[in-house]
């Protein structure tokens, strides 16, 4: 019987049986976690807010064996709420939708549980924080965070040079399944040539120019948000349940 510590970002929630939950989180030392928290769902639990979605808290698990992720689901035996970033996503509608894509995006990528996922982890963490303060506009921050996921799980798509031959841009026309823009001579079936706007906008998402995306046009967002959907719906064989509801 093992105590262990983690911090990390709750993703999801279940309930277990009359006052339990099982809680999954995106943590920094064990990657996907899920655990039992015992009695969460009672009025007068000791875990409050700690243990509901977009909370990143610092959490205690009692687990049977020798290490975290085993047999048997851990315990969530304590929590400590770090940053209470629902409080600013859960009231607003676009918000919450964008942050709810993001968790079920951050647990998609995360499938094989107790394998660390740092860089995942420390994307969530600055996209949900970003998204809390409204520092941009939610799908801006989404698809971003989407594109950032996608290239650090090894799927980084190309907005300028070929994707297949590597001929140097800008290259217009876009292919998910040949992982970005291809040149003329590349060009294969079911490849797209959006506007260069949209393109530009995908590549400061991707690169951090939030001057750039910040003054993008609506129509380009939008362009952009669904060439962002069908590249990720691409690489994850299927959909995200959640991007349904984000608003457009």
């Amino acid at each position: 019987m093992s105590l262990f510590r983690d911090d990390g970002i709750v993703l999801r929630t279940q309930k277990l049986g009359e006052a339990d939950r099982i809680i999954t989180l995106l943590t920094r030392g064990h990657g996907r976690v899920r655990a039992v928290a015992r009695g969460v769902r009672r009025t007068k639990s000791k875990f409050g807010a700690g243990l509901e979605p977009f909370s990143h808290a610092d959490v205690q698990f009692f687990a049977r064996g020798s290490e975290l992720i085993g047999r048997s689901l851990p315990l969530c035996t304590q929590t400590e709420i770090i940053a209470p970033y629902g409080n600013g996503i859960v009231t607003d509608y676009a918000r919450y939708t964008a942050g709810t894509a993001m968790l079920e995006t951050a647990e998609r990528f995360t499938e094989n549980e107790g394998e660390p996922a740092v860089q995942q982890y420390l994307l969530l963490i600055g996209a949900l924080r970003t998204l809390a303060r409204g520092e941009h506009e939610p799908n801006l921050i989404l698809d971003a965070f989407l594109l950032r996921s996608l290239a650090v799980n090894g799927y980084a798509p190309s907005f300028t040079d070929c994707a297949k031959c590597g001929i140097h841009g800008p290259n217009r026309h876009f292919s998910v399944a040949a992982g970005g823009v291809v040149c003329g001579d590349c060009r294969v079936a079911g490849s797209v040539v959006p506007s260069s706007e949209a393109i530009a906008l995908l590549s400061a998402l991707l690169t951090g120019d939030w001057g750039h995306a910040d003054a993008c046009e609506a129509r380009y967002v939008r362009e952009g948000s669904g060439l962002v959907s069908a590249y990720l719906h691409w690489h994850l064989e299927r959909g995200l349940r959640s991007l349904r509801y984000v608003e457009k």
